[in-house]
């Protein structure tokens, strides 16, 4: 069984984090969304909250599912028997980083990260992006799956 996990905050989803996740269906039986909770960072949105966000978007995806952690990515995927970890680049910054980040837990894990390169559509799409234009009024609903919306 070909199980993945796909970290992130998710302070919100974006469009990005939903094309990414769509587009890895096909690859995976499973993929676990795996919100990492870090207890130094100040979100915007609540745990719970960012959690709803995402299983309503993906409430008719039986393939997905939504946990929340603590720790290292690659003690999860131990955890809940998962051999990839899927990541989306949108810039060569974004490889750079992460490149390091898969190196590092194939050397502590074995585990393999798999990376697809985000859709034209939203490559210029980040959660701070969004948190940004949130806090300022703007139409954050153009970057959002339907799920995300502030009453």
């Amino acid at each position: 069984m070909r199980k993945a996990i796909f970290p992130g905050s998710f302070d919100p989803i974006t469009l990005g984090h939903e094309d990414i996740i769509k587009r890895g269906t096909p690859l995976f039986d499973e993929i676990v969304i795996a919100i990492g909770v870090n207890a130094e960072k100040k979100y915007m949105f609540p745990l719970e909250e960012r959690k709803r966000f995402i299983e309503e978007t993906f409430k008719n995806e039986p393939k997905i599912s939504v946990v929340t952690y603590e720790g290292l990515t690659i003690d999860l995927c131990k955890k809940i028997g998962a051999n990839f970890i899927l990541r989306g680049l949108r810039n060569p910054a974004d490889f750079e980083f992460e490149k390091a980040i898969a190196h590092t837990n194939r050397e502590l894990s074995k585990i393999e990260t798999v990376f697809l390169l985000t859709a034209a559509s939203t490559s210029y799409i980040s959660s701070s992006i969004v948190r940004d234009v949130l806090r300022n009024g703007g139409e954050y609903e153009l970057l959002v799956p339907n799920a995300v919306r502030v009453k």
